[in-house]
């Protein structure tokens, strides 16, 4: 199968790591992997085994975990979930590692990587649930197109989801909520809210992230959107 052409948006590395951090990549990150997904080592795109790695637990998915509160904090509720992480910002992985080791949760595999490469090799309807927290909101309007939430992603996130999935976006940006919910309904989702406070107020088992604190900090509404797959 021939690569396609993907522009990356956003940094892979930031600040220098820890050593700590740099310990926990060499040593974890390789058996946290779900399985071949990068184009190098599954050029044809054959698809995960799911069975194997959860043993036919049903499957959630966070797209751009960041630090990984929220991440583990789901994993640790939900022992009987297997959860897939998805983040190409080594710094937030390393972050992350180190909280899996401190909580000791065993349903967690993470992919260090784009978005759109992991659904390449998610089999078709095999997601229970999807989270998209704080994605990046590319304010400037001509980088708009960038967002998660435009047909490029939000395409193969449905084909991968389950009908009858949950998918849950968290933003405090007024337009990458207004973004969110032109476009996220014609990819087959339905909104679940039935009034202004049902996207005012945050979900029964949500664990506020760092990048929530900070924007209440700087004065901006979390939303929290709630939709399901048709």
């Amino acid at each position: 199968m021939e690569r396609p052409h993907r522009n990356f948006y956003g940094r892979r590395k930031g600040q220098h790591l820890k050593d700590s951090q740099e310990r926990y990549l060499a040593e974890d990150l390789e058996a946290l992997s779900p399985g071949p997904v990068d184009w190098d080592v599954n050029p044809d795109r054959a698809p995960l085994d799911l069975q194997s790695l959860f043993g036919g637990k049903n499957v959630w998915l966070e797209i751009g975990f960041g630090g990984g509160e929220h991440l583990v904090h789901q994993a640790a509720s939900n022992p009987d979930v297997g959860i897939i992480g998805c983040e190409p910002y080594i710094n937030g992985v390393a972050m992350l590692l180190g909280k899996i080791r401190q909580a000791g949760v065993e349903n967690l595999r993470v992919y260090p990587g784009d978005a759109r490469d992991l659904f390449d090799v998610l089999p078709p309807q095999s997601i229970s649930k999807a989270f998209l927290l704080y994605p990046d909101p590319w304010p400037k309007k001509r980088h708009h197109r960038r967002r998660f939430v435009t047909p490029e992603h939000l395409a193969p996130l449905s084909t991968v989801l389950k009908p009858g999935a949950e998918f849950r976006v968290a933003t405090d940006i007024p337009d990458y909520v207004r973004q969110t919910l032109e476009e996220v309904p014609k990819a087959g989702f339905d909104w679940l809210a039935e009034a202004a406070s049902d996207w005012r107020e945050p979900w029964d088992d949500w664990y506020s992230t760092r990048y929530e604190q900070k924007a209440l900090r700087e004065g901006r509404t979390p939303h929290y959107l709630t939709f399901r797959k048709t």
